[in-house]
């Protein structure tokens, strides 16, 4: 959405299935909510992450079990012990690793731009799979 993808990935994107989760569509809503209503640009920016939500087809977008959510919690709290974080870090750190354990109980790829949080996540569970990419 905010055009910093290189253009091979979003040729990936183009032809490959893309899969969701609810983890990542909560994080979307969360930056609905935080912006500023008064910013000029905030409607546009409510509007684009309205459309890629709609866009998303019900049968592609997965929720993580409760068994996800309790063994991301304790990965997040080691790699935030780790990576020394804190505050909204923390919360990050448990969003990346309920999206690591899904996609890898559900064997598929994360496509992330988050090197430094993922790569820790590989280490920890190197049978993970990630397709790392670095911004335009």
């Amino acid at each position: 959405m905010q055009d910093r993808s290189p253009a091979i990935i979003d040729q990936l994107l183009d032809f490959r299935s893309a899969n969701h989760s609810t983890v990542a569509i909560q994080e979307l809503m969360h930056t609905a909510g935080v912006l500023d209503p008064d910013d000029s640009r905030t409607p546009a920016a409510v509007e684009a992450i309205r459309k890629v939500i709609r866009a998303m087809p019900a049968h592609r977008v997965h929720a993580p079990d409760a068994d996800i959510l309790v063994r991301a919690a304790l990965l997040a709290g080691i790699v935030c012990r780790l990576q020394g974080y804190a505050g909204g870090a923390k919360r990050r750190a448990l969003q990346d690793s309920m999206l690591f354990l899904q996609g890898q109980r559900l064997g598929l790829a994360i496509l992330t731009a988050n090197i430094r949080d993922f790569d820790c996540l590989l280490q920890l569970v190197p049978v993970g799979r990630v397709l790392f990419y670095r911004r335009a």
